[in-house]
Formats: structure tokens, C-alpha cells, sequence
């Protein structure tokens, strides 16, 4: 161990409050990990998981990855937390479209509280419905003559429906919890831990294709080594970034030259993180939850058909998933970042890019940059998530193993340690402030 690793770790034994954030992370993460197995009552899970054991490889497999294999359980976190970020991603389109709403995301931290409340009712609204017809899709599941629902009706769908809502509201408030006083975010927290809690499974199954002869040991090998790769080009493009040089000039106050100097404005190549995948992701299951309310014996042949051209692998599914990936990558990453406001700043503090005139040049200019890095940054993560999903869809590999979830998995872990090291950095800034004080009494 070096000595700057000695450094780092005195640090963070000294970090009290980032102690107290880390465990409050891993006792809500724990809580939310049992909460995957309490059952919904009425229901024989043996049924339901021979069902997702011979068509769970579907946009309904997806689903149970993000949910930590809770939806396969029937258990009351079925929902997770997908339907307050489909209601997310309504909230953000209605702000771009409705000027009452960007007068209110304008109007500060107010506003703010007030849009994050109407997101909260649009959830709750979206797992009733969601809820309401995954109860339906349940009581049509039979595996031979032995039903998944053992007293069907309007009395078990309004329970199934009451009970997976409150779920997803629990996930709710716990990720806002995890926000404001753990590490990360909250949201993408419970994610990552429901993907991460099954990757272990997911290994072992890939290896049984390879005992039981379904796949070639070769080809296992060229799977694992295509799977390191992704996580080394996700962390490479994730690091990477555009460095604007911003030049400020010096001023004179009175008989003294004060400011003076240059500084970088970091633009990244993946302005939006891991939420294109995600929301694409989860627009997608939308229709296919609330679709199981008109599925079974006597569905529609046009339903049927749907369904089938949605289902994971058809080449309607991939072509709508890299196409809500590419919209999300430049709509979210104008949500995340201004460039009229950026110049606007720039200009009031005196600094100016070389060779282009504050202001108006400016912004046109960060935009020019910030949409041509977006353009790669949009094609880095549809190949990062298509390829080994069609991989996925053809050789029966376990979605742990796909692009999106090693996307989130890397991204979210590249988040929260770089959210440990900011505590950590704080910490020794007042650990010195602190000194300095104490020195300049004594002196």
C-alpha cells in the first residue's frame, strides 16, 4: 500500500458522516432486497415461475432484471420503482412543451418541490394501472390445469393493485431517502442493487448452458471476454470529455490587478448518464403491463400481434429501443445543460472562450459542440446496448449480461464513487479550515 492509498484511507476513517451515509445506503438497500420476497397473497408462485421459466425471456424478463427478480416472485415490489421514472419522463416532456410547467421549474426550489409532487401522483396513477392489469395477466397464467390465482376476481385484482402501489410508493420515499442522506441516487441505487443481486445467478446459468452443451465453452469465453470489454469501453467513453479553455482577463481595483487566468469548461461525451437506457427501457414495458389486462384466452388477434412485435430480440423492439435511446440522449442532456445560461454566466463573470465573442457566438458555439458530442455519445449507448441484447435474444443469455445492465451497473458505480471521493475531499477542506482557525487563535 503506497502512501497516497494511506492517505485516502485515514481520510475516510476520519469521514464520520460518510460513514453514517454508506450504512444508511446498505440498511435501505438490505430493506428493499427482503422486501423482494414477501409474496403477494393469493397467488401459487410456483406457477408463476415455471411460467417466466419458459417465456420470461421477453420485454417481461427485462422487467424482472430491473426489479431484482421481484416481478418472477409476484412479490410486492413487483412494480419497483419503473413507474414513478415513466412518470418522470411524462413530467420532463410536459415541461418542455407546457410554459405553465417551465414557469414553475423556473421559479426555484419551490417550483421544483411542486413539479417532483405532481410526478409523485403520476406514479401512483401509473402503478394502479399497471398494477390493475398486471393482476389480470396473472389470473390468465395456468401452467396445465393448476392456476397461478387461487380465488380470481375483482376482490384479488384490487388487493394486487393496492398492494403492488404501495410498493412502488415505498420505493419512492426510500429512494428519496437514500438521496438526501446516503450515497448516490437514490433511484438509480435501487436499480443497480436489483440487477447486481442476480448477477451471481446469472453467471451460474450461463455456465450450466455451457455443462448441459446449449453453448460451446468457446463461445461462453468469447461472451465473458466480449462482456470485460464492454465494461472497459463503457468506463473509457464514461471518463470522457471536451475541455473548453475560458479566459478570463486580469482587472484593475484601485492600484491592484486582480483576476487574470484560465479555467476549463468539461463538456462530457455522455451528457446523460445512464437515463436513456432507462427510461427507453422503461417506455417500453408500459404498454406491454397494461396490454396483460387484455391478454389470454379471448384476446384480440391484433393484441396478440403487438405484443409479439414489441417482445424482446423482434426487430420492432430494437429498432423503437435505439430510437427512444437517441431521443433521450439529446432531450435529457438539454434538460442537464444550457448553453444560452452557460454563456450568459461566462459573460458575467468576465471570461470569454478564445476566438469566439461572448454571448450569443458563445452559446451558439456550446451548442455546436455539445451537439456533436451528444451524436456520439447517443451511438455509443445504442451499440452498447443493442449488440449484446441481440446476443441475448438469440442464444438464451440472462439479461444481467446485457449492454443496459452493464451500463447502469458501471455508470452508477462510477457515480457513487465519485460522490464518496467529493465527501472525502470536503472533509480534508475542513479538516484544514479548521486547523488554520485553531492556529490563527493560538498565534
Amino acid at each position: 500500500m503506497g502512501v497516497g492509498d494511506q492517505l485516502s484511507f485515514a481520510a475516510f476513517a476520519r469521514a464520520k458522516e460518510l460513514h453514517s451515509r454508506i450504512w444508511f445506503t446498505l440498511a435501505a438497500l438490505v430493506v428493499y432486497r427482503l422486501g423482494t420476497y414477501i409474496p403477494l397473497p393469493g397467488i401459487d408462485s410456483a406457477v408463476v415461475s415455471e411460467m417466466f421459466k419458459s417465456h420470461g425471456g421477453g420485454l417481461f424478463g427485462m422487467f424482472d432484471m430491473f426489479a431484482g427478480g421481484a416481478l418472477q416472485r409476484m412479490t410486492i415490489f413487483a412494480l419497483n420503482i419503473m413507474p414513478y421514472i415513466t412518470a418522470s419522463i411524462i413530467m420532463q416532456l410536459m415541461t418542455a412543451v407546457s410554459p405553465s410547467l417551465d414557469a414553475m421549474k423556473k421559479e426555484g426550489e419551490s417550483g421544483r418541490k411542486q413539479i417532483n409532487q405532481y410526478t409523485r401522483y403520476a406514479a401512483v396513477l401509473l402503478a394502479m394501472v399497471q398494477g390493475y392489469g398486471l393482476a389480470i395477466g396473472i389470473e390468465c397464467m395456468r401452467s396445465g390445469s393448476v392456476a397461478a390465482v387461487m380465488d380470481p376476481g375483482l376482490s384479488f385484482r384490487l388487493t394486487t393493485m393496492i398492494m403492488l402501489t404501495g410498493g412502488t410508493v415505498f420505493l419512492m420515499w426510500l429512494g428519496e431517502q437514500m438521496t438526501f442522506r446516503g450515497i448516490g441516487n437514490g433511484t438509480s441505487m435501487i436499480i443497480f442493487a436489483g440487477i447486481v443481486a442476480n448477477l451471481p445467478l446469472a453467471l451460474g446459468n450461463t455456465l450450466e448452458l455451457g455443462r448441459t452443451g446449449a453453448l460451446s465453452v468457446g463461445f461462453i469465453l468469447a461472451i465473458f471476454v466480449l462482456v470485460i470489454a464492454v465494461v472497459y469501453f463503457i468506463v473509457y467513453v464514461e471518463r470522457a470529455q471536451r475541455r473548453l479553455l475560458v479566459q478570463y482577463p486580469k482587472r484593475q481595483v484601485g492600484m491592484r490587478m486582480t483576476g487574470g487566468g484560465s479555467t476549463h469548461l468539461p463538456l462530457k461525451l455522455n451528457s446523460a448518464g445512464v437515463i436513456p437506457p432507462i427510461f427507453a427501457s422503461s417506455l417500453l414495458l408500459l404498454p406491454t403491463t397494461i396490454a396483460s389486462a387484455g391478454l389470454g384466452q379471448d384476446a384480440p388477434e391484433w393484441l396478440t400481434n403487438t405484443i409479439r412485435a414489441l417482445s424482446f430480440g423482434q426487430p420492432l423492439h430494437m429498432a423503437l429501443y435505439a430510437f427512444m435511446i437517441i431521443f433521450f440522449s439529446f432531450f435529457y442532456t438539454a434538460v442537464v445543460f444550457n448553453p444560452v445560461e452557460t454563456a450568459d454566466n461566462i459573460k458575467k463573470n468576465g471570461g470569454f472562450i478564445l476566438g469566439i465573442r461572448p454571448g450569443k457566438h458563445t452559446a451558439d458555439y456550446l451548442d455546436f459542440i455539445l451537439t456533436r458530442l451528444t451524436v456520439v455519445g447517443a451511438l455509443y449507448m445504442t451499440i452498447v446496448c443493442l449488440i449484446p441484447e441481440f446476443l441475448i435474444a438469440h442464444y438464451g443469455l440472462p439479461f444481467m449480461l446485457g449492454g443496459t445492465s452493464l451500463l447502469i451497473v458501471v455508470s452508477v458505480t462510477m457515480e457513487t464513487v465519485t460522490q464518496i471521493s467529493g465527501h472525502m475531499l470536503a472533509h480534508q477542506y475542513e479538516g484544514l479550515m479548521k486547523k488554520s482557525g485553531l492556529q490563527g487563535r493560538r498565534s
